[in-house]
Order: C-alpha cells, then sequence, then structure tokens
C-alpha cells in the first residue's frame, strides 16, 4: 500500500511539473539553491512555493495588467499570446521560480534578459500615445498587482492568518525583484501597495481587448490540467477581483458556483501540498 501511495503521490508531482515546464524540450524544475536571492522558510519563498495560491492569485493578476493601456498594448504588439497562452503563462511562472528559488547568479541572468526585451518593447496606443515596456510607472503597476494577487492567493488558500509583519517582510523581499526590473515606484508593506494601487488605478481603462486577453486567460487548456481544475481555478481568480476591475472586463462574479469551485480548490491545493511535501 505504501509503495501504491508513494507511486500516486510521484505521478502527481510528474503531471505538475509537465504543466509548468517545457518538457518536450528538455525544461526541468528549478532545483532550490541555498544561495538564491532570498533564505528558506521566508515570506517570499513560502507564498511563491503555494501552486494553487500562485495559479489563482498569477490569473488574478494577468486580468488586472491588462486593463493598464500600455501593459495590454505590449502584449498585443510583441507576443503571440493568442497562439500560445500556455507558453507565455509557463516562462512567467518559470522567471517567478529562478528569481525566487534559483541560484543569485541565475536570478539575475533572468532579469537581466527580461530587461534586456523590455529595452527592445515600443509602439503607439491606438490614440496615437508613445509606450515602452521599461516605463517605471508600467512596472509599478505590474508589480503592485501580481505582488497583492499572489499574497492575496496565499492568504486565501493557504495562511489567512499570515501575520502581518511577514505579509510586509514578503513585499520587502519582492521589491528586489521589481527594482531590479526598473519598477517605480515599488511598495515595501502592505499600506504602501495599497496606496500605490489606489494611485494607479487611475492609469487603466476598458477596452474589447482586455476583455479578449481575459477570456483568453480564463478558457485556456493547458494540456495536462483536467478541465474541471483550470474551471475552478479560473473561478477562483474572478471571484479574487475587485468588483470594479470584474466590471471593466464584464465578468460576473461567480455566485452558485462560488463554494463548489472554493470547496475544490481547497482540495487540490491540499492534495498538491501532501504530492510536493509542502507543510
Amino acid at each position: 500500500m505504501a509503495d501504491l501511495i508513494e507511486s500516486l503521490r510521484l505521478r502527481v508531482v510528474e503531471q505538475v511539473r509537465g504543466v509548468f515546464n517545457d518538457t518536450a524540450r528538455g525544461q526541468k524544475p528549478v532545483p532550490p539553491s541555498e544561495h538564491a536571492l532570498f533564505a528558506k522558510d521566508t515570506p517570499i519563498r513560502n507564498v511563491h512555493a503555494d501552486l494553487v495560491g500562485m495559479m489563482t492569485g498569477g490569473i488574478r493578476g494577468l486580468l488586472l495588467q491588462m486593463l493598464h493601456p500600455h501593459a495590454l498594448q505590449g502584449v498585443l504588439d510583441h507576443s503571440n499570446f493568442r497562439e500560445d497562452m500556455h507558453g507565455r503563462l509557463q516562462r512567467t511562472a518559470r522567471f517567478i521560480a529562478v528569481t525566487t528559488f534559483g541560484h543569485e547568479d541565475d536570478a539575475m541572468k533572468a532579469i537581466d534578459r527580461v530587461n534586456r526585451i523590455h529595452a527592445k518593447v515600443g509602439g503607439t496606443l491606438p490614440d496615437g500615445t508613445p509606450y515602452v515596456a521599461n516605463n517605471p510607472r508600467t512596472l509599478a503597476w505590474v508589480h503592485v498587482v501580481e505582488a497583492q494577487s499572489f499574497l492575496a492567493g496565499y492568504l486565501r488558500h493557504v495562511r489567512p492568518d499570515m501575520p502581518s509583519a511577514d505579509q510586509d517582510e514578503y513585499y520587502r523581499q519582492f521589491a528586489v525583484i521589481a527594482r531590479a526590473l526598473g519598477a517605480d515606484p515599488v511598495p515595501e508593506t502592505r499600506n504602501e501597495a495599497e496606496s500605490i494601487f489606489r494611485e494607479l488605478r487611475g492609469d487603466l481603462r476598458p477596452s474589447p481587448e482586455a476583455r479578449e486577453v481575459a477570456q483568453l486567460v480564463l478558457t485556456q487548456k493547458p494540456k495536462g490540467t483536467p478541465p474541471g481544475v483550470q474551471a475552478m481555478i479560473g473561478a477562483e481568480a474572478v471571484a479574487m477581483l475587485p468588483d470594479w476591475a470584474r466590471s471593466m472586463l464584464r465578468l460576473q462574479r461567480p455566485l452558485l458556483t462560488a463554494l463548489p469551485a472554493r470547496a475544490a480548490t481547497w482540495g487540490v491545493g491540499r492534495t498538491l501540498r501532501w504530492a510536493f511535501k509542502q507543510n
């Protein structure tokens, strides 16, 4: 029986790693390093280690990011997201993994690579306004909603009683990466994050393109992911959005499906933490 359970655990691990890594090209998971940017058992490593919290939070963050016209136009002009949404999400997940858990040298190389890409990305909005991907204010929005969303996923699905001091430390740690990417302003506490979020919200605009991206994100079917799980993760991400953001994206707050999705997400999260031997 013990061998059967261990075989099942390893099968779950293999399937999940296949979703988040381009195994067809020989890509393997990022091994945790003793010389990472952040020490073991610190808030950023705990938050970014939980798969369900990161998946629900990641989708929430992406939906909010696409409400920023500059961030949205960069995706529309310089990305093949329509044909390769899963690949884009894989690359984002890998960047988070390398910068959080990988060797500090690999983390800085990944950041430098993104900065070089951003330096080449630019264009004009439909109204003729120029944009560049390395605009500090645009990067600040991308960062703050990402940080808030990852933390929201962790609080919702793993540790709702996470102390405020640990939440502030999470923002201080994540700020290291954000500043290296050129974001400004960058929060170092939960209160600062909420303040910057309110300030930058004025830059957002609803658009048919943002709604299109939202639908693509919510209806994607990554290879190896059961359809029911993907629907559940998407419903949880939408439920975590502010009401005004759902309105801008013309998304409905889950009602009849909210509790089942929450319960199913909790069950999947518990299973994954068992499979990966996480506390």
